[in-house]
């Protein structure tokens, strides 16, 4: 796990830029520190390490294939690195290795294979950027999913690359220009989503894919890029048993968690005390033969508390537990450092948790294991069972009708308190007892007119469906960056696989990545391993959730691990008490933001328009926490790059 950056130019500069861009990904690499320059190709690699495997100075990066062909940094595990040693030995009979590193196993697959053959094979999380000395080319590639961030553009007559925005910005011929096409699709979605990014000119290289810049054509296109894998088409089903289905899961599951829990330093896992880390630390304590560290947050606030279930879980599976109780001091301390943590406005304020479970991880351990994409491969998402049973009844509704039931539910006062009459009026679409009642009911006010599966999803799992209200200068509405069209067949498989294309790679593991690279923590992801993901588009829609029940086959699994009255509760998921916290310890950092000359200083966003949703938020008519919460990102990250 490590930082990469570096450029292409006409000439090269000094070598104090590169100090510069590997100086500011520090934090991803605290353990060592390589630079490589070509000045004859204007060529610059910059890599920081965060030593995991093979620890010793062989490991070293930028790094040089045998032939001295490839020069390459990366950031990342390739989990199959040794069995890739293998077949390469037996297919071409090379086996002239240096050291351990995965990062040599790479560029031997490079130079044998070619790059686009070996990313094929590859099996892991990764962020590369190749110079090919013989075709005078670079190469940037991502894993499958997006675990690993990579930002890349020209910028003047220099192309630029990074893990990280903050290494990019050290260059010279950097232009901060905002793109605000790009910030209206983040206050809809609380991110921005791949290929953009917050400036101009400057792009995300989408998961799965990879792009090669020839620096005398001067490419300045996302367009160039070439996709080498996609998620699995859902509905390819299997003639599984239940049983057979749930223990082939047990051993896919396994055999992952198994091949990530390569290491050379210590390794832990996060447990929440869901379903899904739950799985994961339960299959990593079984192949452990000493008890595994685990780690988890809690809060003095009962609705959202969920470390005592954690605890519980830990003390059944034998775990050497941790966990950390958080306040709104303790949030208070983490905000400051949020924008540059996140680098562009990002505004899923679970970041806060993550950051804080993560810094105590990494007081113990190098390595966690996460349970990420639990929910979106195996069907865990509230609103999958929501939507698909909402906009069947709706359909048989006028659209008039419904559209004067939305104005009514938008113009009411919609407390966050547990409202009898309300509960009673959510749980006509939804009966598990969630928080927030206030916010979905919202929700459903917004997405009553809905013409289209499409549309009505899309609505929400939107936070400002109106961003050109709000935003200043934003016209029109822009479609959202998803080339996933709705399978009528399978509504459940279609809102799956749209949330793995773009919610997990843009905020699920956005805010991981971030969150526990700024404390120097790596963290793995088992869930998305090729087999794991290949597994999960075979299983039927009544294998992933059956009677109202998310997450069958996931949940049948865990049962075997844990017993049910541990696990068998509401799904709240990651989430901070943010609408009490905005009314009291955090209301004077939150109006500092927003208040009239904040928000005159950055002239981005309308200034009646957040006044009344804040007012609506601290009077307690409306619950706008997580909306507000978009807007307070926003301002604090612009005020930061002031």
């Amino acid at each position: 796990m490590c930082g990469i950056a570096g450029y292409v130019g006409t000439t090269l500069v000094k070598e104090c830029v590169a100090e510069a861009m590997a100086a500011s990904l520090e934090h991803r690499g605290p353990d060592d520190q390589g630079i490589w320059t070509d000045p004859d190709s204007g060529v610059c690699l910059v890599h920081r390490r965060l030593s995991i495997l093979d620890l010793s100075a062989s490991g070293s990066q930028p790094m040089e294939s045998s032939s001295g062909r490839y020069v390459a940094v990366y950031n990342g595990e390739i989990y199959n690195h040794l069995a890739l040693r293998l077949e390469l030995e037996a297919s071409t009979g090379f086996n002239k290795w240096r050291g351990g590193s995965d990062t040599e196993t790479l560029l031997a697959c490079f130079e044998h294979l070619g790059i686009k053959q070996a990313l094929h094979k590859l099996n892991g999380m990764f962020a590369v950027a190749v110079w090919d000395r013989s075709e005078k080319t670079m190469t940037l590639c991502r894993d499958r999913v997006g675990e690993k961030p990579l930002y890349y553009g020209w910028q003047g007559n220099t192309f630029l690359f990074g893990s990280e925005l903050k290494a990019l910005r050290q260059h010279p011929e950097f232009s901060n220009q905002l793109d605000r096409n790009a910030l209206q699709l983040y206050m809809r979605s609380r991110y921005i989503p791949a290929p953009a990014s917050v400036y101009k000119g400057i792009y995300k290289l989408p998961p799965g894919s990879f792009v090669t810049v020839d620096p005398k054509n001067r490419a300045r296109s996302p367009e160039v890029t070439e996709q080498y894998w996609k998620f699995p088409e859902y509905g390819n089903n299997q003639e599984r048993s239940d049983t057979e289905a749930v223990n082939a899961l047990s051993s896919i599951l396994g055999d992952s968690v198994e091949s990530q829990c390569l290491s050379d330093v210590p390794i832990g896992a996060f447990l929440s005390g869901g379903i899904d880390s739950t799985a994961i630390a339960s299959l990593m304590q079984e192949r452990s033969a000493a008890p595994i560290n685990t780690f988890s947050i809690g809060f003095d606030f009962a609705e959202l508390d969920e470390a005592k279930y954690a605890k519980a879980i830990a003390e059944h599976l034998g775990t050497n537990h941790h966990e950390l109780y958080v306040s709104a001091a303790d949030a208070l301390d983490v905000i400051p450092k949020l924008p540059s943590v996140y680098d562009e406005p990002f505004a899923d304020s679970s970041q806060i948790p993550t950051i804080l479970v993560s810094k105590m991880a990494r007081e113990h351990v190098t390595v966690c294991l996460s349970g990420d994409g639990g929910d979106e491969l195996f069907g865990g998402y509230n609103r999958y069972k929501y939507a698909a049973r909402f906009w069947t009844k709706i359909q048989k509704v006028p659209a008039p009708i419904r559209s004067v039931v939305s104005f009514l539910l938008d113009t009411v006062a919609i407390p966050s308190s547990q409202s009898t009459v309300f509960r009673s009026l959510y749980s006509a679409v939804d009966d598990s007892k969630v928080p927030m009642l206030g916010t979905k009911l919202q929700k459903i006010s917004n997405t009553l007119p809905s013409s289209t599966l499409n549309e009505l999803y899309e609505k929400l799992c939107e936070e400002w469906p109106d961003s050109t209200d709000v935003l200043l200068g934003s016209q029109d509405r822009l479609a959202t960056q998803n080339q996933c069209l709705p399978n009528q067949e399978s509504p459940l498989r279609w809102m799956m696989q749209r949330d793995s294309q773009t919610y997990l790679p843009g905020d699920i593991l956005t805010k991981v990545d971030r969150a526990a690279m700024s404390v120097s923590l790596e963290t793995r992801v088992p869930f998305l391993s090729p087999a794991v993901i290949s597994f999960a588009a075979t299983l039927s829609d009544d294998q992933l959730i059956r009677d109202g029940i998310t997450k069958w086959c996931l949940r049948e699994l865990v049962y075997r691990k844990v017993p049910r009255r541990l696990i068998d509760r509401p799904k709240s998921g990651f989430e901070i008490p943010l609408h009490a916290w905005l009314r009291g310890e955090l209301r004077d950092w939150a109006e500092s933001l927003i208040n009239k000359d904040a928000l005159n200083k950055t002239s981005l966003l309308d200034n009646a328009v957040v006044s009344k949703v804040w007012n609506e938020h601290v009077s307690g008519r409306r619950d706008h926490a997580s909306k507000l919460w978009t807007v307070l990102m926003l301002q604090a990250w612009l005020l930061n790059e002031d």
